[in-house]
């Protein structure tokens, strides 16, 4: 029997401009570097990977950060819709991967932009107080 591979077609979605908008000010805001989502693009990353000194050797991270803060930021990341946890036959793993909305924003790594006050101010409410995503969306 031959080894017979398809290419992988990546599908096309539409998000609205305050969804885009949402996320990319969460992951600007995020503590994570860059790295870890071109890491993200080509295959899953394990909270192991992530958390503690190792997040900095990865290059993940600019400073160790403990587990419970590393799994929080994620899961904040989750709630707006760039990542996903990674999921075996057992059930849940520590390991994450982006969504699709999440591979889109991870390709533009080289046009992100450092989150101002602002962007810090409007991610904090909205992660925080958890108000609607689209509080502090002036940039309509």
């Amino acid at each position: 029997m031959s080894n017979v591979h398809s290419p992988q077609i990546e599908k096309s979605f539409s998000y609205s401009q305050q969804t885009i908008l949402r996320a990319e000010r969460a992951l600007i805001c995020s503590p994570f570097k860059a790295a870890l989502f071109t890491k993200m693009l080509e295959e899953r990353v394990g909270m192991s990977e992530i958390a503690g000194k190792a997040g900095v050797m990865n290059d993940y991270t600019i400073k160790p950060m403990s587990e419970l803060v590393v799994d929080n930021a994620l899961v904040w990341l989750i709630q707006v819709g760039i990542l996903r946890r990674e999921v075996d036959g057992q059930g849940i793993t520590d390991s994450f991967r982006l969504t699709p909305l999440g591979r889109q924003l991870a390709k533009q790594t080289e046009t992100w932009r450092t989150p101002s006050w602002r962007d810090r101010i409007s991610n904090f409410f909205v992660r925080w107080l958890r108000l609607p995503f689209w509080v502090g969306n002036g940039d309509k």
